[in-house]
């Protein structure tokens, strides 16, 4: 249930109100917009009388939502949520960022020569693999805790905020210094490793899971966010479909579908999404062009050698070219 207040109310009488609420029982999301308050209702509100509120003089309107996601519901927060990651650097609410980086860190030499070459293309927050999930046990499954490190050590010598794959909750600890953490598309609906990243207060970035619905998307978001932590950042990174010249099917139309649904950040991946490094440059032109905060590309120095998904990679050239295209598309239809 949402309880949109009149303009002018008092912060006495909005905790006032609060309070009545959870003395029902009620989880209250207080949202300040730049005109009304709005109060999320959070559980079961079908003891709640909708016209006794709507009498209230300090009510203006009470609406029941009827999605079973509240905290990551437009409704319930109108304006696009902007997630700071580091000074200077936001994604959503009019903020647009390039995250690049390989699929996997291999060495000192390679994720640093790849950070610097990213940032002077344009890109803001540079990405790479410490944990690989992997489909075979048998491949390449990333440097682990060596891998962060690399990446701290990028971070160091270019300033770029660092994001990496966790796969398990154990690992935690060894992400104290990661600015943004990601969650893969094979973990979107691993609730438990949801629920502990809900108790941080570091900024999320949440795939996708291969075979799921939106809506299953936003669940896995409303597990994270149920937490208290509400820095969470949606990605589009290819569904499973019966078309096999691609390595998944990019879902473009999630872009302005999510827009209605909430106002959490959108990020695009073309990479995963095709699996074909060509295909990467269109898709993330038409991407920028649906209106995505943020594109998310696999840069790598020698392709051809990548130890994971170096058929998907960009070279730092391609990634140049990628990035000065992505500029002028958002050009044109901010105007």
């Amino acid at each position: 249930m949402v309880a949109v207040l009149k303009p002018g109310v008092t912060q006495q009488q909005i905790d006032n109100l609060t309070a009545w609420f959870k003395s029902k029982g009620l989880d209250v999301h207080i949202s300040v917009g730049q005109y009304h308050t709005i109060l999320g209702l959070i559980g079961d509100t079908s003891k709640i009388d909708i016209e006794l509120l709507e009498g209230l003089d300090m009510i203006e309107s009470v609406k029941r939502i009827t999605e079973p996601f509240k905290s990551a519901n437009r409704k319930f927060h109108p304006d696009d949520t902007c997630v700071e990651i580091a000074d200077g650097i936001r994604i959503g609410g009019g903020h647009f960022q390039l995250i690049a980086g390989p699929c996997s860190v291999e060495s000192p030499e390679q994720i640093l020569g790849i950070a610097e070459s990213v940032k002077a293309s344009g890109a803001s927050i540079l990405r790479g693999g410490a944990f690989k999930p992997r489909t075979s046990p048998y491949d390449f499954q990333g440097l682990r805790a060596e891998g962060i490190e690399l990446l701290l050590e990028a971070k160091k010598r270019t300033g770029m905020p660092i994001i990496t794959e966790i796969m398990n909750q154990n690992h935690l600890p060894l992400f104290e210094e990661v600015d943004i953490i990601q969650v893969g598309a094979r973990n979107m609906q691993n609730f438990e490793l949801l629920k502990e990243l809900g108790m941080t207060r570091k900024p999320i970035l949440l795939k996708r899971g291969l075979a799921n619905t939106l809506k299953e998307l936003l669940m896995s978001a409303e597990y994270i966010m149920a937490g208290g932590n509400n820095k969470v950042i949606l990605c589009e990174r290819g569904i499973r479909t019966f078309e096999t010249y691609t390595r998944n099917t990019l879902d473009l139309s999630a872009i302005p579908m999510l827009r209605e649904l909430t106002h959490l950040p959108i990020v695009i991946d073309p990479s995963h999404a095709t699996g074909i490094a060509r295909l990467v440059k269109p898709m993330a032109l038409a991407a920028a062009a649906a209106g995505a905060d943020g594109i998310m590309i696999e840069v790598h120095n020698d392709p051809q050698s990548a130890l994971c998904d170096g058929a998907q990679s960009l070279t730092p050239d391609q990634f140049r070219d990628v990035a000065e295209k992505v500029r002028k598309i958002r050009e044109v239809v901010a105007q």
